[in-house]
Parts: C-alpha cells; structure tokens; sequence
C-alpha cells in the first residue's frame, strides 16, 4: 500500500505541529540506546514526532515484506550503507512500508502494545550517531553569492569571482576522518597563518579566524564503476538525501596555505552534520527552480530539469557564558547556482567512482541579501566589522562558543525539517 505523504496524511503517533519529523518526512539516521544492554549496539531508524523507530525492530518482525527488501539484513547493520548501495527503489519501498505502518489508519503496530513499545523509543533515551560510513568527502563551491562575497573581500570588486566559476563546480576533497555528529565539541585547530611582518617568521598558534560554514551535504547513494560518468539526468538516483553541514573553517590557516593546492589544515580539523538524512522524496514537494545559468553548461552539466529545494536555513550563536542564542544568519539552499545534480556528474566526469555513503558537501550557502551570509568572514567582511550578539560582539568565534544550524521545508500543515547541527568550541590543544 502506498501513501503520498500529502498534510492529510497522519500517523497514530502524536506529532506536534511544529515537529521536524511528522510522518510526511520520515529521515534516516542511526541510533543506539543509552541503556548498557546488548539492544544498544547502533542501527537504523527513521524519526517520528519524538521518536526514534527501531527498523531492526520491523525488519525482525517480517514486516518489511516488499519484493526488495524481504529478507534483507540492511536494516540490521551498524550504519545505513547497505541501504544507500540497493538503490531508489529499495528507498521508496522502504519509506511506503514504513509510512503505512505508522499511519493512523494501519493497526498492524499502532494495535500491537508490545512491538509498538519495542520498535518506537524515546528520542531522550537515544544517542545519535553518524549515519554511513563515510569513505570519501567532497566539498564543493556552489554559491554564486558566496564566491562573489570572498571575491570582492579579497581580490577586490572590479572581478571577484573567476570566470573558471561559471563553467564548472568548483570543489576541493576534504578529509573524511573528522567528520563528526551534531553536539560533538570541536576544538580550535592550532596552525600558521600570515607573518606579522615582512621579516617575521609565519605566525604558529591557536586560530585567530575560526569560523562556521552553513552548507548542506547530499548522502551518495548507489556509486558508479570506476571509468563510468554518471549522467546529470540521471544523477539524483545516485543521491538518498540531505543532512544540514558545518564545514568549520580557520581562515587566517587557509589563507596562509591554500597556494597554490587549496584548502588542507584549515578545513580538515573538523565538519559537522546533522543526525537525520531527510530523503530526496520527502524533499520533492519543497523542488524549486534553479538560477539561470550564464552561459549555458557544457552538454554533460545541462539538466533537462534544472531543480533546487526550498529549504529555509538558520544559524544561531550561542556565545560562551551566555544563555540565549542569536540568530545571525537566515538562507536557503534554492539559493545555489550549481544543482546538486550538476555537481554529481561534474564529480564523476573524469570517470572518478563514487561510492555508497560518500559525503558531497555544497559549500557555504548565502544568499543575496546581508542577513543571508553563511559564515562570519562575509558576515563580518573578513573581521573589519563587528557582529552584535545581544550584549556581546563577534568578528570570528571564540572559545565556548556554540553554533546551531536548523533547516526546514514549510509544508502546508507540516514541516520537512532537518533538526539541528551544533557544534561548541573548546579550546585549542596544547603541544607536550
């Protein structure tokens, strides 16, 4: 039986309406228990209101009885690669079989008291955990507002984005091993940056520009054999879904570095990802347009259908020793210039293979206006201005800072949202 996942469409689980995670969006991610028992090894499940829904639990019970996914065991592994490599039918039969079984009109778990207390458990009572196994990480540079921003703020305003920039997107590889979950305390990178002085020696230190990036990254699907490009129309059936991204940066370690192979220190000390992926299905209401590109892509980047998602963005610091958090930025992914589409096959076009559970992240997502910057060098034009915090100011953060990130699409009646993506800044590590 299949649902639409329309606003009509309720589950016996209470949701509150303000819920990123009503039965409409259904994200993935991977949990275990608090609990010291052998039922808290990691394992899949998909968020419900204040929930987490234990798909060990189903799959155990015969419960996901598709032609796919019969028995399967890719509901019964530590992260959810097994899952990403069968594919979007396997994704779709998996999300119909689980919204039926959540909606308020299916008693096959909404009637049976012990499976139901079994398979649905608290959110309060679980730690999330990073949801693949993530083999490769990629982080591209898709925001025509952003690239124009650093531009003028270092090359000046007369050409500040390179003409390479509209032909192709711009990425770098980052480094895998420290990607980490929301909540995780990132510690201030120690590095060199610029000499003081003509004569100085490089500046060696904790960094003086810590900053956050706001992007989302695309979870890889099913990979493509090495030698093999996948096609731009093709590329979103090699994409499961979205987490929300901080791509933590040391600017003034990047600055010093990235001449002439790009980032390394600067960006590889940490990025940051939300629990939950939201899956390209659940976001395909919020598709929107894409900008026009001028001029046109080559043949292998130009989509048939040339879409983004409407999802609305926010960053909140939270400085150290303080209470409250601050909103200081508000964007939104239909902002990017290049699809994440685009960026799949732009990836793959040399015949590069990726592979299930690879990390594609888009790059800092601003938009056209000054409350839409996303990250404090454009915030704060590269520290030449000062951001207010209630009573407190900011060029770059500080120790015991803490970041949050939210995303999420406004459905009518119900949201397809993200949760959050945070992140507190601890002091750097000293050398012994």
């Amino acid at each position: 039986m299949k649902n639409m996942g329309g606003g009509d469409l309720k589950s016996f689980v209470q949701v509150h309406p303000d819920s990123h995670f009503p039965i409409q969006n259904l994200p993935f991610g991977v949990f275990k228990s608090q609990s010291s028992s052998s039922s808290s090894n990691p394992r899949p499940a998909v968020a419900i209101g204040d929930f987490v829904l234990d798909l060990s639990v189903i799959s155990s019970a015969g419960l996901f009885n598709g032609p796919l996914l019969t028995n399967s065991d890719c509901f019964n592994q530590p992260n959810l690669n097994k899952l990403l490599s069968m594919g979007r039918p396997a994704w779709r039969e998996a999300r119909d079989t689980i919204q039926n079984l959540l909606s308020s009109t299916e008693p096959t778990l909404r009637d049976n008291a012990i499976l139901k207390k079994e398979a649905l458990v608290p959110m309060d009572k679980v730690q999330m955990l990073l949801p693949t196994a993530i083999g490769d990480y990629t982080d591209f540079f898709s925001s025509m507002h952003h690239a124009k921003n650093c531009g003028t703020i270092f090359r000046g305003p007369e050409n500040p984005i390179p003409a390479n920039w509209f032909h192709l997107p711009i990425a770098y590889h980052g480094r895998a091993s420290s990607i980490v979950i929301s909540g995780t305390d990132i510690v201030r990178p120690r590095g060199q940056a610029y000499p003081s002085g003509s004569n100085s020696p490089p500046y060696f230190g904790p960094s003086l520009k810590l900053d956050f990036e706001l992007e989302m990254g695309a979870v890889v699907g099913p990979g493509n054999e090495l030698g093999n490009p996948i096609d731009v129309n093709e590329a979103a059936d090699h994409i499961f879904g979205l987490v929300l991204m901080n791509d933590w940066s040391a600017r003034d370690i990047q600055a010093w570095e990235y001449v002439p192979l790009g980032p390394f220190l600067g960006k590889s000390f940490g990025t940051t990802i939300s629990p939950w992926i939201v899956t390209l299905e659940a976001l395909e209401h919020f598709s929107c347009d894409a900008p026009e590109q001028i001029p046109q892509p080559l043949p292998y980047l130009a989509e048939k259908i040339s879409k983004n998602y409407d999802i609305s963005l926010e960053v909140r610091i939270k400085p150290a020793g303080q209470e409250e958090s601050h909103v200081v930025t508000r964007s939104n992914l239909k902002h990017l210039y290049w699809t994440l589409s685009q960026q799949v096959a732009h990836h793959t076009i040399n015949g590069c293979n990726l592979r299930p559970g690879d990390l594609l992240g888009t790059g800092t997502i601003s938009g056209p206006d000054p409350e839409s910057m996303g990250c404090l060098l454009e915030l704060t034009w590269n520290g030449q201005k000062q951001l207010c915090l209630g009573g407190t100011e900011r060029k770059f953060l500080e120790d015991g800072d803490e970041v949050i990130f939210t995303g999420c699409c406004k459905g009518n009646g119900y949201n397809v949202g993200f949760g959050t993506c945070s992140g507190k800044i601890h002091p750097s590590t000293k050398l012994t």
